[in-house]
C-alpha cells in the first residue's frame, strides 16, 4: 500500500456503514486496514434492499480476516492482533466489545500506543445506552423535519449521518496520531451518530437563534436567494437554477436578451428580487418551459450561473466529468459483479487514492494476517480446522 498513511495498521471491527466508512477513508489513504469479520462473514454481505450496496462500497482497499471472537481461542487471536495494531475501529452496540474482551481498557493494556476509535449512537450521557440508527438520529436531531414538508419528516436519500460519523472519527484518529507522535501514547477517540447529526444542524440552530418562531422545513423555506429553484423544461425534464449574486443576474439577463429585466430597478439586487418573486418567477418559468434541457444547460453555462439537471444515481456512471477525472474506480465486487464506485473526494499532492484492493471475500487474508503476526503454519492450520478462523470463503 502507498499513500500518506502507509505503514499504519488498522483493525476494523466496524459493521454496516459508520465504522466501515471510517476504515474506508484510512484504507484509501494507504493504511493497511484489516477488516475483522465474524466467522460467518459480515452480515452486510447478505443484506437486501437498500443495504445491498453497503459491503461492496465501504470495504475496498481492505484485507479480511474472519475470526470467531465469541470463542476463548478466537479472543486470544484478537488480542495478539491488537498488540501489533496502530488503530482499532469499532461501532458495536454498547457493551459488545467488553463481552468480546476487546474493550478500550483491555486493548490499551495490551498496546499502550493503540488509537482506539469507538463509534456509537451517542456520546457519554443520558442517552448512551440507547440503540441508534442513522434514521433514528435524523428524526431526533431535526434533520428529517428539515428535509420533508410539514408533517412528513423525511430521511436523507443516503446514509449521511453514518458516513459523517465515520468521517469525524477519521479526523479524530488523525489528530490522535499527531498527539501520539509527541507523547508516544495512544488514546481513546469517540464519535457518535446523534452528535454528528446535531453538528449538521448547526446552521439551522444559528438561524433559529436569530428569528422569532419555528424554523420552516427546507421545502417551505424562504431562500436566501431570489432564484434558487427547479424549473420545468420541454420533454418533462427539470433543471435546477441558482442565481445567487447580482452579477449572476446581469449575465443571465444579457444571455437571454432580456434587457427589460436587466433594466428593471425593482429587480436590481438579490433582496429586491426576493421581494418581487411573485411577479418574477412566472416570467422565468415561462422562459424555461420553452427550452429543451440541452438549451437550458447551454444557457446556464454561457451565463456562468449555478445549474444542474435532475440526476438519478445511475446517471453518474455516464457523467462526463467523472469519466474525465477518474472519479469512479473500477471495482470487482465479492459476488462477481464489476462496477465503478466513487473515489475518495480529496487530493493530497499527487496522491489520487486509487483502488489497490477490491472488496475482499470473507477471510480472504486470514492466513497472511496471522503469518505477519507471527503465527506458524501448524497453529494456523489448527485454527482453520477448529473453525476459529475462516479463510477465503465467498459468503
Amino acid at each position: 500500500m502507498s499513500g500518506p498513511l502507509s505503514g499504519l495498521r488498522v483493525l476494523d471491527f466496524g459493521h454496516t456503514v459508520m465504522g466501515p466508512s471510517c476504515g474506508l477513508i484510512l484504507a484509501d489513504m494507504g493504511a493497511d486496514v484489516i477488516r475483522v469479520e465474524p466467522a460467518g462473514g459480515d452480515p452486510t454481505r447478505r443484506l437486501k434492499g437498500f443495504g445491498t450496496g453497503y459491503f461492496g462500497f465501504f470495504n475496498r482497499n481492505k484485507r479480511s480476516i474472519a475470526i470467531d471472537l465469541k470463542s476463548e481461542v478466537g479472543r486470544s487471536v484478537g488480542h495478539e492482533l491488537v498488540r501489533q495494531a496502530d488503530i482499532l475501529i469499532e461501532n458495536f452496540a454498547p457493551g459488545a466489545m467488553t463481552r468480546l474482551g476487546l474493550d478500550y481498557a483491555t486493548a490499551a493494556a495490551l498496546n499502550p500506543r493503540l488509537i482506539y476509535a469507538s463509534l456509537k449512537g451517542f456520546l457519554k450521557g443520558p442517552y448512551d445506552q440507547r440503540l441508534a440508527l442513522d434514521e433514528v438520529v435524523q428524526m431526533m436531531s431535526g434533520l428529517a423535519y428539515m428535509t420533508g414538508p410539514t408533517g412528513r419528516p423525511l430521511r436523507a436519500g443516503s446514509s449521511v449521518v453514518d458516513i459523517a460519523g465515520g468521517m469525524f472519527a477519521a479526523i479524530a484518529i488523525l489528530a490522535a496520531l499527531r498527539e501520539r507522535d509527541r507523547t508516544g501514547k495512544g488514546t481513546l477517540v469517540e464519535s457518535a451518530l446523534y452528535e454528528a447529526a446535531v453538528f449538521l444542524m448547526g446552521q439551522h440552530l444559528s438561524y433559529s437563534a436569530q428569528i422569532e418562531g419555528k424554523v420552516p422545513p427546507m421545502p417551505e423555506r424562504v431562500s436566501a436567494w431570489a432564484v434558487y429553484d427547479l424549473f420545468d423544461v420541454a420533454g418533462g425534464r427539470q433543471v435546477f437554477i441558482g442565481i445567487t449574486s447580482d452579477a449572476h443576474w446581469q449575465r443571465f439577463c444579457e444571455v437571454t436578451g432580456r434587457a427589460d429585466l436587466a433594466g428593471d430597478a425593482g429587480l436590481a439586487t438579490n433582496n429586491q428580487r426576493i421581494e418581487a418573486r411573485g411577479r418574477l418567477m412566472p416570467v422565468l418559468r415561462a422562459m424555461f418551459a420553452d427550452m429543451t434541457l440541452e438549451e437550458a444547460i447551454a444557457l446556464a453555462e454561457t451565463a456562468r450561473i449555478p445549474f444542474s439537471p435532475i440526476a438519478e444515481p445511475e446517471d453518474l456512471f455516464d457523467d462526463a466529468h467523472l469519466a474525465a477525472t477518474g472519479g469512479l474506480l473500477e471495482t470487482h465486487l465479492p459476488n462477481g459483479i464489476d462496477t465503478r464506485l466513487p473515489r475518495l473526494p480529496i487530493r493530497i499532492g499527487d496522491a489520487g487514492f486509487d483502488l489497490t484492493r477490491d472488496p475482499p471475500a470473507t477471510g480472504a487474508d486470514s492466513g497472511d494476517v496471522l503469518r505477519e503476526a507471527g503465527f506458524d503454519e501448524q497453529r494456523i492450520a489448527a485454527l482453520l480446522a477448529d473453525g476459529v478462523i475462516v479463510e477465503g470463503e465467498t459468503i
